[in-house]
């Protein structure tokens, strides 16, 4: 039989680590003869643009370049597949791929909205009574999918983010003046990014002094005496702000540069920490700068948390031997079993079960205050970003995979 796989979504730095999962265990199984990749998610499928991986990952070195390189070697999309009932004719396409190319099984990697795509496909496939089957494979750094415990790619921006905000409290209290310093953390609709940002507890830090998530309302009076507050005891103040903060009630303020919504209806989202920049600077008066780590946030492989890595790669894998086993519709997750110390198991669930569903962070997390979070949280976040990886460099540089090479 023949298999193939896709990445989907936003890049992370652990996607590569779920493909490599997928092509390792189908690459050791003798009933496997090629290994597809789907050029651009979903996409590849509809276009027939498909590679066979095993002419690109050729070698051991090939291998651990892919493990530790970050975004999506294959390309990506953000494409909704229609109701079947309303345009059938990208159904048929795709099962035109799947049957000229002999491949049985296919495995998406991605988020909420990719699992949209293995819930529509593998409904398809059952009306149509063929016999392909359809996994779905988690990752975003948004770690907003419902019943895993988290997402792969998410403990790796985790612990960008915390060493990021950890170089910023030094460089800030380096002046004998008062400043602010609003870092602006991804995260939409849910704050799971900007509230690891308490990790920086488990090493005696005090900061982010305060955080701010989505999952509360916001109030910019209460905002700005939050940080008068915390100035009558720190000399420069670090403040973490989910880009998902809703401004709309301040009058004058817009927080959307790019207007618009992607294909799943989801608003481009950014300039909340340059818009609390202006307020704060207007009305208490010292020094202000907001930082928004963008996109360094999820392709920041140089410092990958390896038991990111690690499960995502099994988890690449258990979706393979799930399909291998007949199931189809179906997405793998993390159950976990233990905190300290730290076990977690692979399960799988109806894809439907999260598709198109978003998990926000726990308010029972959230201080009563609304901003920051509990300790409590801490002991979720430490294992994620546990542990690094030993990198191929050239040059002194972290080399990466460019087998499939892309402009």
């Amino acid at each position: 039989m023949n298999i193939a796989v896709a990445q989907s979504g936003g890049p992370t730095c652990a996607i590569n680590a779920s493909l490599l999962g997928v092509f390792r265990e189908g690459y050791k199984n003798s009933e496997i003869d090629a290994i597809f990749g789907s050029i651009n998610g979903i996409e590849g499928m509809i276009e027939d643009n498909l590679i066979n991986l095993k002419s690109i990952i050729r070698t051991s070195e090939d291998l651990e370049l892919l493990r530790q390189t970050p975004s999506t070697v294959l390309g990506s999309c953000r494409y909704k597949l229609p109701d079947v009932d309303e345009n059938s004719e990208v159904y048929e396409k795709i099962a035109k791929c799947f049957e000229k190319h002999m491949i049985d099984i296919f495995i998406y990697i991605g988020g909420n909205d990719s699992m949209d795509t293995v819930v529509k496909l593998s409904k398809y496939f059952e009306i149509k009574k063929l016999p392909y089957r359809v996994i779905g494979v988690p990752k975003t750094i948004d770690n907003d999918l419902p019943i895993t415990d988290h997402t792969p790619g998410f403990g790796s921006a985790a612990k960008y983010v915390a060493t990021t905000v950890h170089e910023i409290i030094r460089d800030s209290s380096v002046y004998s003046i008062d400043s602010i310093t609003i870092i602006e953390i991804m995260g939409r609709h849910a704050g799971w990014l900007t509230a690891s940002t308490c990790v920086l507890r488990a090493i005696g830090e005090e900061v982010p002094h305060l955080i701010y998530l989505p999952e509360t309302d916001f109030d910019i009076d209460r905002f700005i005496e939050d940080i008068q507050r915390e100035q009558a005891k720190h000399q420069a103040i670090i403040v973490a702000v989910s880009e998902g903060v809703d401004l709309s009630s301040i009058e004058g303020v817009q927080t959307d540069a790019m207007a618009g919504v992607d294909a799943f209806g989801h608003k481009f989202q950014n300039g909340v920490g340059k818009a609390l920049e202006h307020i704060v600077s207007e009305r208490i008066g010292c020094k202000v700068r907001s930082v928004e780590l963008n996109v360094m946030q999820r392709c920041s492989s140089h410092l990958l948390s390896k038991t990111d890595i690690e499960e995502a790669e099994a988890i690449g894998s258990a979706g393979l031997r799930a399909a291998l086993e007949g199931n189809t519709g179906k997405m793998m997750y993390f159950q976990r079993i233990s905190d300290s110390p730290y076990e977690t198991v692979i399960r799988m669930t109806d894809a439907s079960n999260c598709a198109n569903f978003e998990k926000k962070f726990p308010t029972k997390w959230i201080n009563d205050s609304k901003n920051n979070v509990t300790d409590d949280a801490i002991d979720y976040f430490l294992p994620l970003i546990q542990g690094d990886i030993n990198f191929i460099t050239q040059n002194g540089l972290p080399r990466h995979f460019t087998g499939l090479k892309r402009s």
